[in-house]
């Protein structure tokens, strides 16, 4: 596809930034996200997740940087930018004594829907929020919170949106109801651009194509998660439940890779097997390597043999924990400054 005809991003955010008071919560970050794609976006408390995305709503303006959603600049014409998108904000408050279907209604008129049209969409979104009839007609104060925030979703839908926000929509919901949520955005892939705000990084880890990390107010990875596997802990491991000891077993595997590290050995013994685990940073068709020496050696009595990558949880904890390490640095480095400045009688604007 030429430059030319390249689709326009759903998304695309640019140096954007945003203080509170002191509190640099962006420090300019970029990024952008395609039609359908289906996208996490993950960080510590404070990582300025939230505040990315009231923006994004319209809820805030960014101090600087520019927002743009389907091609539309947020700064210039927000009104237009708000009909493309639906939020479910993290603490999404709906009116206890409405009924679901009396909500919703209300909700439609609000965004401009009216006759045929609104009925059409109220009924497409109940259908792919998996909320019956039944539901539809109780008073949303007698609903459980997976029920609620089904509805909150309906809301988002009701325009038909290009883009969807989600934060946080599955804190605190049983996995039943979590499924149901992720059913509804597998549903709309392709169709529908999702950001995924969420701390349950395996629910991430299922669903989305991509994931964008922030730490501090900075975007610290961003890519698939095999790209994000490769980048910060480029290392396959594999799992062996075998007969015999661990040093001869270390010996065998270091004949293949003297590399390979054992890094879990599992002292309880179960039919007289134990379990290990190797890391190797020379990919699966090492793990293969190893897998036929071990079956040629029949004293081990190969039982199991997995060969996995390090989880999404491994690599948000690493690519936070070296931002981190580097604020504190970059902190430690300044509050240095500061001292020895005003030992001298200097004077620093921060």
């Amino acid at each position: 596809m030429s430059a030319e005809s390249k689709p326009l991003p759903i998304i695309e955010v640019i140096n954007l930034r945003k203080k509170y008071g002191l509190i640099q919560a962006l420090k300019g970050i970029s990024f952008s996200i395609g039609k359908g794609e289906i996208v996490g976006f993950l960080g510590p408390n404070g990582a300025g997740k939230s505040t990315t995305l009231r923006i994004l709503s319209g809820l805030i303006p960014a101090d600087s940087g520019e927002a743009k959603v389907c091609g539309v600049d947020l700064a210039e014409e927000e009104g237009e930018v708000r009909k493309h998108i639906g939020y479910l904000a993290e603490n999404n408050p709906l009116p206890e004594d409405l009924r679901v279907i009396e909500y919703l209604n209300f909700r439609a008129r609000l965004k401009g829907l009216q006759g045929s049209r609104k009925r059409e969409r109220i009924r497409i979104a109940l259908d792919i929020c998996d909320l019956e009839r039944k539901v539809s007609e109780r008073k949303i104060g007698n609903l459980s919170k997976g029920f609620r925030q089904r509805v909150g979703i309906a809301d988002a839908l009701l325009a038909e949106p290009r883009l969807v926000i989600l934060d946080e929509p599955t804190i605190g919901l049983d996995p039943r109801q979590s499924a149901i949520i992720r059913k509804m955005m597998e549903r709309l892939r392709g169709e529908v651009s999702f950001l995924l705000s969420s701390h349950i990084l395996s629910e991430v880890e299922a669903c989305c194509d991509r994931m964008i990390i922030l730490s501090h107010g900075q975007i610290v990875a961003e890519g698939t998660l095999l790209e994000l596997q490769r980048k910060f802990v480029n290392k396959t491991l594999f799992e062996i439940v075998a007969r015999g000891n661990r040093i001869d077993l270390q010996k065998v595997v270091r004949l293949v890779d003297p590399s390979c590290e054992l890094i879990q050995d599992d002292p309880v013994e179960v039919s007289g097997k134990r379990r290990f685990v190797f890391s190797t940073e020379k990919g699966e068709a090492l793990a293969e390597k190893v897998l036929k020496t071990l079956l040629s050696e029949e004293a081990f009595s190969l039982s199991e043999f997995q060969v996995s990558r390090p989880d999404l949880e491994t690599i948000f904890l690493r690519a936070t924990k070296k931002n981190w390490e580097e604020q504190d640095f970059i902190g430690r480095r300044n509050r240095r400054i500061r001292m020895e400045s005003k030992t001298k009688g200097i004077e620093i604007n921060s």
